[in-house]
């Protein structure tokens, strides 16, 4: 059994998330589906204080790229959405993963309810109706009529039918415009599936989520694998070991841990660079709160020492660090956090908060790659002036200054 170093083991992890190296060539809209594919998913949220988080983790990993490519990736059928870790982008032939989820959707929690499909059978019926024949819908084509706001907690009934029929796997999201979805009926948006010849066996397609979660991951203790895709409790002839024991699944050791790791057979030559120490990752970057790499608490916590958790929907009064906090990755190690925030029209980029993990050490190096990494951010953005607000390592804000003004 290979014996890892801690450092080899995040570089095996980074590498395998797209993490290794920067992209030394202008990204290309192949690049955005070969990246979701890499992660085997990339996960949707709405916060737009920076760029939607499925767009920042596209940037952490392509550097400058068109946000637009994401979209047309999608409306050109080769993603799909569906509640995988939860909302997420998936490449299309994984479809079949997540079918078995469509057809038995109680499993998904207050996103689907049986039972109010059945007490609004009406306004399902009417929605699937309008859709038939007039095309795909968002929620917004849907007059709200009962004079409420409409917030998430009280969605209108035609929003929330567009949802549980989207669960249920009856509606897919064909395309989106200015982020919103646009549903339409899933014998339309991919009208060459056929659940009679297509589905494979459950089991099977556990396997292989299994498969892909450790894959992405590149390196995996047995209790990271299940959050990936949201699996629950793995069974015993998908756990990791067992796929070990049939081959299927590398295993490794790393200095600080008790539990053995798994690998993807398909990463066996990162494995052999990362054991004497010669795998590297070199990229400084900021990551999304629900970038792969630290979504996972506990998993962030035991591999790089970052102790992460998302305040946004904390009281202001009571956040640490900040509302929408940005992980720094700098070669290997999760260095810090900032809380940034875009102002679009004036082409700033605010830097609210920045810390540096405890026993990080300044230096020239340190700052040179972070306010690059801050540069590069911003002006993918479309807002070139990065200025600093409020908390902020002072000694460590003199140099970032002094380095962006040059």
């Amino acid at each position: 059994m290979t014996t890892l170093s801690l450092a080899a083991a995040r570089a095996l992890h980074l590498a395998a998330q797209g993490l290794q190296t920067p992209l030394r060539r202008k990204a290309r809209k192949a690049d955005v589906l070969a990246a979701i594919r890499q992660m085997a998913l990339l996960q949707i949220d709405t916060i737009s204080v920076v760029a939607r988080s499925p767009y920042l983790v596209l940037w952490s990993r392509l550097g400058h790229y068109d946000a637009a490519w994401l979209d047309q990736c999608l409306a050109e059928g080769q993603l799909f959405e569906y509640w995988a870790h939860e909302a997420c982008f998936l490449p299309i032939e994984d479809y079949v993963l997540m079918r078995h989820r469509m057809i038995d959707p109680h499993q998904l929690g207050w996103k689907y309810s049986h039972k109010w499909m059945q007490m609004h059978g009406d306004v399902v019926e009417r929605v699937r109706l309008h859709i038939r024949q007039h095309g795909a819908v968002r929620s917004a084509d849907f007059e709200r009529k009962d004079g409420q706001s409409g917030g998430w907690w009280d969605w209108k009934p035609e929003k929330r039918a567009l949802e549980v029929m989207f669960a249920a796997g009856e509606l897919m999201v064909a395309k989106r415009h200015n982020f919103q979805r646009i549903y339409d009926l899933q014998t339309r948006v991919l009208p060459a599936w056929d659940d009679q010849r297509d589905l494979l066996p459950t089991q099977d397609c556990h396997r292989q989520m299994v498969l892909n979660a450790v894959k992405a991951l590149g390196i995996a203790q047995a209790s990271w694998v299940a959050d990936y895709y949201r699996m629950g409790k793995l069974d015993a002839a998908i756990h990791p070991e067992t796929l070990a024991r049939q081959g299927l699944l590398l295993t490794a050791r790393v200095a600080g841990f008790d539990q053995p790791m798994y690998i993807h057979p398909d990463h066996a030559g990162l494995l052999e660079q990362a054991a004497p120490g010669k795998l590297k990752s070199t990229v400084t970057r900021l990551l999304s709160p629900f970038d792969p790499v630290v979504w996972d608490r506990k998993r962030a916590l035991s591999l790089f020492g970052f102790d992460y958790r998302l305040e946004c929907y904390t009281p202001a009064p009571k956040r640490q660090f900040g509302y929408f906090v940005l992980p720094i990755l700098r070669r290997g190690e999760l260095v810090g956090r900032l809380d940034a925030k875009a102002h679009r029209q004036q082409g700033i980029m605010e830097i609210k908060t920045l810390y540096l993990q405890e026993g990080v050490r300044i230096s020239q190096a340190l700052t040179n790659d972070v306010a690059d990494a801050l540069q590069q951010f911003a002006d993918w953005h479309g807002t070139p002036q990065v200025q600093f607000s409020g908390k902020q390592h002072s000694g460590f804000i003199d140099g970032l200054r002094t380095r962006l003004s040059a």
